[in-house]
């Protein structure tokens, strides 16, 4: 499996050459680098257990829990060894980056305050509307 590295404890380097992100490749400890049956099996080892984890969270996507929050985790377990993961990552992290920008510009801000109040206004007038006509009688208790 190629791992991005260049040899036994070397590390291939970002090419987008980002400041403060580490270099791509595994970070497995050196000794077992340095044993290529060694270091197979952890990259498998690793690849299972990420694998269990996106699992479980693509399972969580349709129940309750935190399906997309379990599946980054998956995701970087599996950037602990592979180059594709850590490339998957960074971009995710790029882009959460640029939309927490985006929501923070003050435009933006002022938009989603006031589509949220509408929303919340037609909410309560239908609210009101089903309360003055029904009563706090639920939907399929009403005989009419």
């Amino acid at each position: 499996m190629n791992t991005g590295s260049d040899g036994p404890g070397e590390v291939a380097m970002a090419d987008d050459g980002a400041k403060g992100e580490r270099a791509l490749g595994s970070r497995a400890p050196e000794f077992i680098k340095a044993r290529r049956a060694l270091h197979l099996s952890w990259q498998v080892g690793v690849f299972i257990v990420g694998l269990a984890v996106v699992v479980a969270g693509v399972i969580m996507l349709p129940l309750p829990g935190p399906g997309w929050l379990v599946i980054f985790g998956g995701m970087a377990v599996w950037a602990t060894e592979f180059v594709w993961a850590q490339l998957v990552l960074r971009w995710t992290k790029r882009k959460v980056t640029e939309a927490t920008q985006r929501a923070l510009d003050p435009k933006v801000r002022r938009r989603n305050i006031i589509l949220t109040t509408v929303g919340l206004v037609i909410v309560a007038a239908l609210v009101g509307v089903y309360v003055w006509k029904f009563g706090l009688a639920m939907p399929w208790n009403i005989k009419e």
